[in-house]
């Protein structure tokens, strides 16, 4: 029986320890029914433990996972979720159909819907022509979709998925979220994890970011920069020649600078809070110390700013 107010997902103070090594220190966090939810961190952050937990292929060493309000160990739960797994899990000498048939039954779709299961899961995927083809001679992206389509032939409630995109071309990956908004707008509940930033920004309510084996962050995009970097404007100009002392602004602000030297021009940089007020002053101030700016570039917060503030490194794979 399902909680009518239980979660998707509830991990509470959830650690591994791998002997010496604590991979995960103590996770909380909850995963709504309907929502998307990116999880981010650096290598050896914990996400790829994290997920083997949630799925069951690794104890956790404290904390409790429920699923739907039941614990992660219950029939109920197990059946509840839907695992793709980073490292394809396909039989490469088996057809598209051979592969999509021993996995529903390895869900324990029954007989009946099997048939139907896979005709609907070749459809979803795109690769109805491909049915017959073994799967080892498919691109990066093809393999994806069918291994996407084989972790939730059973209709799961909540999808977990490991750097669903890892080695895809930019059109495999906007096929693949195209098939996730499908299931989500069915219901389906989706965890990621990803090293590609622009994935969690468009393609989730809500982010996590994982450092150390702790949730350092959680929040939208706009509560994640708020809390962090700001909602100031970064402010670059390119100059025609090196930068000998900070350019004054009217008002008795002074603009931070540094010279880089970049094919021998050089860049101010700075932060504004309002562009329609303050961005006509410093332009006119840098062109009033003798400088001519032959270039500029404006960047709004992203979650790249934000997730360079709370673990100062790139995210990368």
């Amino acid at each position: 029986m399902i909680h009518a107010e239980a979660p998707a997902l509830e991990i509470v103070n959830l650690r591994k320890n791998y002997r010496r090594l604590e991979a995960l220190r103590g996770v909380d966090f909850v995963l709504q029914r309907g929502e998307r939810l990116a999880f981010l961190g650096p290598n050896g952050a914990g996400k790829t433990t994290l997920i083997r937990a949630l799925a069951g292929r690794t104890r956790p060493t404290a904390g409790t996972i429920k699923v739907l309000g039941h614990p992660i160990h219950s029939i109920g739960a197990r059946q509840a979720l839907g695992l793709v797994p980073q490292d394809l899990a396909l039989y490469g000498d088996l057809t598209t159909r051979e592969n999509l048939f021993a996995f529903g039954k390895f869900h324990g779709v029954p007989r009946r819907e099997l048939k139907k299961r896979v005709a609907w899961a070749l459809d979803w995927t795109g690769l109805k022509d491909r049915a017959g083809d073994l799967v080892a001679g498919f691109s990066g992206g093809m393999k994806r979709r069918v291994n996407l389509a084989c972790g939730v032939l059973h209709r799961p409630k909540i999808i977990l998925l490991d750097e669903p995109t890892v080695g895809v071309d930019p059109q495999s990956r906007q096929r693949i979220f195209t098939m996730l908004d499908q299931l989500n707008e069915e219901g389906a509940s989706i965890l990621l994890t990803t090293h590609h930033l622009d994935e969690a920004e468009q393609r989730s309510d809500r982010i996590v970011i994982l450092d150390q084996g702790r949730v350092i962050a959680d929040g939208t995009i706009d509560e994640l920069v708020l809390s962090t970097v700001g909602h100031s404007r970064l402010v670059k100009v390119r100059i025609d020649r090196p930068l000998v002392a900070p350019v004054t602004v009217p008002g008795g602000g002074s603009v931070r600078s540094y010279q880089v030297g970049i094919a021998g021009r050089e860049m101010i940089e700075t932060r504004i809070d309002d562009v329609a007020v303050d961005l006509a002053p410093f332009l006119q101030a840098v062109r009033k110390d003798g400088y001519m700016v032959s270039d500029m570039e404006v960047h709004a917060p992203s979650l790249h700013h934000v997730f360079l503030h709370l673990t100062g490194n790139e995210l990368r794979d």
